[in-house]
């Protein structure tokens, strides 16, 4: 590790997003830390995780961000970083910052009983939710789960038709509406791109 770089702790979720876009612009100087996805099970486990991973990199990075949306931490998150006096991803989750506040804000009005899907969510719906949950074993839980949804919404960051027919399967096995919404990366690119510009500022 070197402190002329910037270390981004970064949800598993979003890994596959993040080392894309770093290739897409050259950001040679940021450095990914990856914590399990599956986390989100247990979200209380998520500021203790984050804050092991900052203790180890203090001494080693010049500038450090938390690439994880609130995630439902319940405000801890928050209170860790504030601390540290790090900075996250703006929203209360992957959903929100990749589909925009405002338009987020617009769809969960619109229909508050919805299940989002991500990119990352589609490749791996059958064992984050179907197996983790529980629903493979035990069928009877999925009214228990997901019995008050109302439709599946695939928020895509790249147009797969390999992912959109994945989508579409998962709300065949859950019983739900399809519905498909291309955002891209929404706001997880240029919040990336402003630690990187940091970064440069801070070299020269």
């Amino acid at each position: 590790m070197s402190d002329r770089q910037a270390l981004v702790i970064a949800c598993g979720a979003l890994a596959h997003e993040i080392v894309a876009l770093q290739k897409l612009n050259g950001w040679d100087a940021l450095k990914v830390q990856c914590i399990p996805a599956s986390i989100h099970n247990t979200p209380d486990k998520i500021p203790a995780a984050v804050s092991a991973i900052i203790d180890r990199a203090r001494p080693h990075y010049q500038q450090i961000f938390v690439a994880f949306a609130d995630c439902g931490t319940g405000g801890l998150l928050d209170q860790l970083l504030q601390k540290e006096n790090i900075e996250r991803l703006a929203g209360a989750h992957c959903y929100e910052f990749y589909a925009g506040s405002e338009d987020f804000s617009k769809m969960a009005e619109e229909t508050p009983g919805t299940f989002y899907l991500t990119d990352f969510l589609a490749r791996h719906f059958d064992r984050l939710i179907l197996e983790e949950l529980g629903i493979k074993k035990h069928p009877e839980l999925l009214q228990m789960y997901f019995g008050n949804y109302e439709k599946l919404l695939y928020l895509a960051q790249t147009k797969q038709p390999a992912l959109q027919e994945l989508a579409r399967e998962a709300a065949l096995a859950l019983g739900l509406p399809y519905e498909y919404r291309y955002t891209g990366y929404g706001q997880l690119e240029p919040e990336l791109r402003q630690v990187n510009e940091r970064l440069i500022q801070w070299q020269n």
